[in-house]
């Protein structure tokens, strides 16, 4: 048996020690960062579990020129370059959340040389390529320099305003400049086989009227073509109910600042839905834009009709529902009875049970209140939208309210007539 001596087991145990260390320092190597640890680790720490404190969250571009000031009240988010119209509030908090997960990846410079190269620099600087990101709320304003996106685009170099350190930090924090970038753009969303009739009235009195009779039809039709005339094509017409499907805004400004009676050449539409609803658009082309006031309002005749129209079918649906099941009930109580010639078993298939009627056939009045109710809260909601505001539309959405009935026309197609011919002699 083999002796090791003392020098080899000092030699060993020194070994011993050193993997241990080895594998210690491997371990917490591979711990998890403490709370204080990953909480530097983000690009705005004291953002996380906070966003709801923000009240004001303010844009700087070069020369320290204001750009944009999202601002929180009562009502929401808002505004203050357009005199508080509704903010976006869907997209602004995505950024926001976007931002208070934000890690820093890598240290970049400190040289402020080297800061326009980022797009970090001072925001006193008129060549800044950066944008100011000033938070108010979270007890001290949090400002932040959001510059330029990495080659790669999965970064963001960023800079906090009174750090000399700039950072690249983990995904696209890039900030809209611009106003309009913020603004609630959807104005209404009505189908177009909601809408029952168009009429369109041109600056100088020519009028254009389109029309549907049932909400299920396919094409509009359009009124007083003159004789030697027909529609060149459905499509145009069916163009103009479109109008208020997904129609939005480029901007905003309050109704003094733009107003129509300042303007000869005012297009007037009206548009009203089989249910009641009626829209009202004034627009007018300054320049390369369209600028429109809009109202909204209910037809309570159109609505009371419609409802009664719309009750007197599902009971007419039901009855006929009725008469099917009490026929098949009556075969299936036909095939029960029925005995199995071979077996001597019956058929247990029962008749099935009725479904109940629904409101408007057990509770007319009922139906209708509520049926009316929704339709008021629906007005209401697009008059509050539209009231004291002028909107500057697509201009795709123009082309829709500035038609004649000319545009939809075409002359009336020759028939071919055949023509017998003399038989020979």
């Amino acid at each position: 048996m083999n002796h090791m001596n003392p020098k080899t087991v000092t030699g060993l145990g020194i070994a011993a020690v050193l993997a241990l260390v080895a594998a210690v320092a491997i371990t917490a190597s591979r711990k998890p960062v403490d709370e204080t640890t990953q909480a530097a680790a983000y690009v705005l720490p004291e953002l996380r579990d906070h966003l709801n404190e923000i009240k004001t969250v303010t844009l700087t571009g070069a020369e320290d020129k204001p750009l944009v000031t999202l601002e929180r009240d009562g009502n929401g988010w808002t505004l203050k370059e357009r005199h508080g119209y509704p903010a976006e509030v869907a997209k602004l908090r995505e950024w926001l959340l976007k931002l208070a997960d934000a890690t820093l990846l890598e240290q970049k410079t400190a040289n402020e040389q080297r800061y326009a190269e980022l797009g970090v620099g001072d925001l006193r600087d008129k060549d800044a390529k950066g944008v100011l990101v000033t938070l108010d709320g979270l007890g001290k304003p949090v400002r932040l320099i959001v510059g330029n996106l990495n080659t790669r685009g999965d970064g963001t170099f960023v800079r906090r305003a009174e750090d000399k350190q700039s950072w690249l930090a983990k995904g696209n924090l890039s900030v809209g400049k611009n106003v309009a970038d913020w603004l609630e753009k959807v104005l209404v969303d009505i189908p177009s086989t909601r809408v029952k009739e168009v009429v369109l009235r041109r600056p100088d009195g020519k009028m254009l009227r389109v029309s549907k009779q049932q909400s299920g039809d396919a094409n509009f039709k359009v009124a007083d073509v003159p004789k030697g005339r027909e529609v060149a094509s459905e499509f145009i017409a069916n163009g103009l109910g479109s109008t208020l499907a997904a129609l939005t805004l480029e901007d905003v400004f309050p109704a003094t600042e733009e107003d129509p009676s300042a303007h000869r050449k005012v297009h007037k539409a009206r548009y009203a839905t089989f249910d009641g609803l009626v829209v009202e658009i004034e627009a007018w082309r300054q320049g390369d834009k369209v600028y429109a006031r809009l109202t909204g309002d209910l037809d309570k005749a159109l609505a009371e009709a419609y409802i009664q129209s719309e009750q007197a079918r599902e009971k007419a649906d039901f009855e006929a529902k009725q008469k099917e099941r009490a026929a098949n009930n009556e075969q299936k109580t036909a095939e029960v009875k029925a005995v199995d010639d071979q077996t001597g078993t019956a058929k247990r298939d029962g008749p099935k049970t009725e479904e109940p009627p629904s409101l408007a056939i057990s509770d007319p009045a009922k139906d209708r209140q509520q049926r009316l109710a929704a339709l008021d809260k629906e007005a209401a909601g697009l008059k509050q939208r539209f009231a004291g505001w002028t909107f500057v539309l697509p201009l795709n959405k123009f082309s829709n309210i500035d038609k004649s009935l000319d545009d939809l026309l075409k002359p009336v197609e020759a028939k071919k007539v055949g023509v017998k011919k003399s038989p020979a002699h």
